[in-house]
């Protein structure tokens, strides 16, 4: 447990301090999701998968700079076409691979950018969410926060008070009342973001929470999912006492994508 507190306590203060400007802020997450989509490659190649690394990180690098360059520079989205050579890339490279499952490799490739670059991308885009141009940390900051309050919540509700299983073949700790302690602390800290941030009405920031402790839970059984699958304990050993950065941001691979779909139908 100290382990985790101290490992938590400085990695929490370099995520806020990365918030604060628009440059840092996508050079940070750039670097996560590339990380992330690496811990999720080693781990399918443990279970006899063979994908194309340089290339699937080649395109997350590109897809991922992409979208921030659109918000910076508004330029015409006809250049998001420059993504599809690479993107096939992959079938020409297999061919020169001997391997028995070829397609298990394609697959696995683009499955990294879809369960890990997108929803980066989709996390990034909320500094962006009320001007497509101009960059505000208020969206992330509040998404993390309760994102965290969500899985504190549960985690202490759930050692309490958990009693009944939430969803015990992927995850046989988590329980319903930790499930609904999340939710219950994620709204909480909702309340308080409303008091400092007003563009929106406290209402949305409720729906928020909701969504969040909701599919935020969901991105956790997902990932346990896939590492049981694979038989491994942990995506990686960056983070002393956590596991990798795929282990501490599975919750917001299922959870930003809907959010941002929340947020957008709400303000555009």
């Amino acid at each position: 447990m100290k382990t985790r507190a101290i490992t938590a306590f400085f990695f929490t203060i370099v995520m806020l301090a990365s918030l604060l400007e628009a440059y840092t802020f996508s050079a940070f997450y750039l670097l996560l999701s590339l990380v992330a989509l690496l811990e999720f490659y080693k781990m399918v190649k443990i279970g006899g998968i063979r994908p194309h690394r340089n290339i699937g990180v080649a395109v997350a690098a590109l897809i991922f700079l992409t979208t921030a360059a659109y918000h910076f520079f508004q330029f015409e989205l006809k250049y998001l076409l420059l993504i599809i050579p690479l993107v096939f890339a992959v079938f020409i490279a297999e061919l020169y691979k001997k391997n028995k499952i070829p397609f298990a490799n394609i697959s696995y490739t683009f499955v990294g950018f879809i369960y890990v670059t997108v929803p980066f991308c989709f996390f990034y885009s909320l500094g962006f969410i009320v001007d497509f141009n101009t960059y505000s940390f208020h969206f992330p900051l509040a998404f993390l926060l309760m994102l965290w309050a969500n899985d504190t919540g549960a985690y202490l509700f759930g050692m309490k008070l958990g009693k009944r299983k939430l969803f015990e073949r992927h995850s046989p700790k988590k329980s319903w009342e930790g499930f609904f302690g999340g939710v219950f602390t994620s709204l909480v800290v909702s309340i308080i973001i409303s008091f400092q941030f007003t563009e929106v009405e406290p209402i949305v920031w409720a729906g928020m929470a909701a969504i969040i402790s909701s599919f935020g839970t969901l991105g956790d059984l997902v990932e346990s999912m896939l590492k049981r699958s694979l038989e491994v304990k942990d995506s990686g050993s960056f983070l002393p006492g956590h596991g990798g950065f795929l282990d501490r941001f599975d919750g917001l691979l299922i959870a930003a994508p809907i959010v941002y779909v929340y947020l957008y139908l709400l303000l555009h």
